[in-house]
C-alpha cells in the first residue's frame, strides 16, 4: 500500500470526478490526469479538457446515473457536484435539496447496483465544514445549503454502515484558490475588484472562517481514496486556524497595493453565520494529511494568477 495522498499507484485507474467544471473539480481532474489515471469527468455540460472523457449528465437523474457508473466501472468515484450557496432565501430549499441530496443518494445507489456482489467502489464525497456537528453542540444549521450537506453525510454513513458501500466524506472549509469560477466568493471578488479599481463591499467582515488552498484540498481527496482506513469516515479539511474576513481582505489590500478602500458594513452580515474551524486532528492521523500552503502564501498565489490572467482566462462574473 502506498502512503497517504503520495499519487503512487493511479496509472489506468478508471475515476469518475463529478462537478468536473467547478473549482475543486477542475483541479481534480488535471491532478489526476497529471497522475496518469483514466478520468471521466462530468458535469451538466459537456466539455473537452486535456485527457479527460467528458459526460455531460445531471445527476439527479437516476436512471443516468446509474447508466454512467455501469459504463465507466470505476475504481474511484470522486463527487464534488453541488449547488453552492450561502443564501437564507427559503427558495433555495428545494434546489440545494435535489442538487445536494438526491445527487448522492443516487450515487451511491448506482456504485452498490454496479457491484453486483463484488467489491463497490470507492466514493468520496465533498462535504461542508457548515454542517453542524451535534456531538461538538452544535444543533443548527446556518442554511439550506448545510443542511442538505449534512443529510448527505448522514446516508453516506447509511451506506457503508448498512451495504458496506466504501464512502468517505470531506468536510471542506472556505476554499480559494487561482480559478475560482464562484466569483462571487470573498478571494476571487476582492481579488478582482482590487485589479479593476473597485472598491469591494463587505460585510462587517468580523467573522473567523478556516481557508485552505485548493490544492492542499486536492490532496486531502487523493489522500482519502487512497487510504482504506478513510472509509466510512467523515473528516474536517481545514487549517485549524481562524482568520476574519477583514483581515484576508486587508491582506488582499496589501498584495494589490492600489489606492483603493474596502467599504465594510456596506452588506449586512448573514443570520446564524458562525464561525466554523476545522478540527484537523482525524485527517492527520487517519490520512495522513495536513495543510501544506499557508494563508499568505496562498493569497500571494492566488493574486498574481488573477493578476497575470487574461480577461478572457479569468471566470466571468
Amino acid at each position: 500500500m502506498t502512503a497517504a495522498g503520495s499519487g503512487e499507484g493511479w496509472a489506468g485507474r478508471r475515476t469518475v470526478v463529478t462537478g468536473a467544471t467547478g473549482f475543486i473539480g477542475a483541479h481534480l481532474v488535471r491532478r489526476l490526469e497529471s497522475l496518469g489515471a483514466e478520468v471521466h469527468a462530468v458535469s451538466r455540460t459537456r466539455r473537452a479538457s486535456g485527457g479527460a472523457i467528458w459526460h455531460a449528465l445531471d445527476l439527479r437523474d437516476g436512471a443516468a446515473t446509474g447508466d454512467l457508473i455501469r459504463a465507466t466501472r470505476p475504481d474511484v468515484v470522486f463527487h464534488l457536484a453541488s449547488e453552492v450557496t450561502g443564501t437564507r432565501d427559503v427558495h433555495a430549499v428545494r434546489p440545494t435539496l435535489e442538487a445536494n441530496l438526491s445527487s448522492v443518494i443516487n450515487l451511491l445507489t448506482a456504485v452498490m447496483d454496479a457491484a453486483d456482489g463484488a467489491a463497490a467502489a470507492r466514493v468520496v464525497l465533498a462535504g461542508s465544514i457548515e454542517e453542524p456537528r451535534p456531538e461538538k453542540g452544535e444543533i443548527t444549521s446556518s442554511s439550506p445549503y448545510a443542511v442538505a450537506k449534512w443529510a448527505a453525510t448522514g446516508y453516506a454513513r447509511l451506506f457503508h454502515q448498512l451495504w458496506r458501500v466504501p464512502v468517505t466524506v470531506l468536510r471542506v472549509a472556505m476554499v480559494y484558490g487561482p480559478g475560482d469560477p464562484n466569483t462571487r466568493r470573498l478571494v476571487p471578488y476582492v481579488t478582482r475588484s482590487l485589479l479593476e479599481g473597485r472598491p469591494p463591499e463587505i460585510s462587517s467582515g468580523t467573522r473567523l472562517v478556516d481557508w485552505v488552498y485548493v490544492d492542499d484540498v486536492v490532496d486531502a481527496f487523493i489522500a482519502a481514496a487512497e487510504t482504506e482506513a478513510a472509509a466510512g469516515g467523515v473528516f474536517d479539511i481545514g487549517t485549524g486556524t481562524g482568520t476574519s474576513i477583514r483581515q484576508v481582505v486587508e491582506r488582499l489590500v496589501e498584495i494589490a497595493d492600489v489606492p483603493v478602500a474596502p467599504r465594510y458594513g456596506a452588506l449586512a452580515d448573514r443570520p446564524l453565520d458562525a464561525a466554523r474551524i476545522a478540527d484537523v486532528a482525524p485527517a492527520a492521523e487517519t490520512l495522513g494529511w495536513h495543510p501544506a500552503v499557508g494563508l499568505e502564501e496562498g493569497l500571494r498565489r492566488t493574486f498574481t494568477w488573477y493578476a497575470r490572467s487574461t480577461p478572457e482566462e479569468r471566470p466571468s462574473r
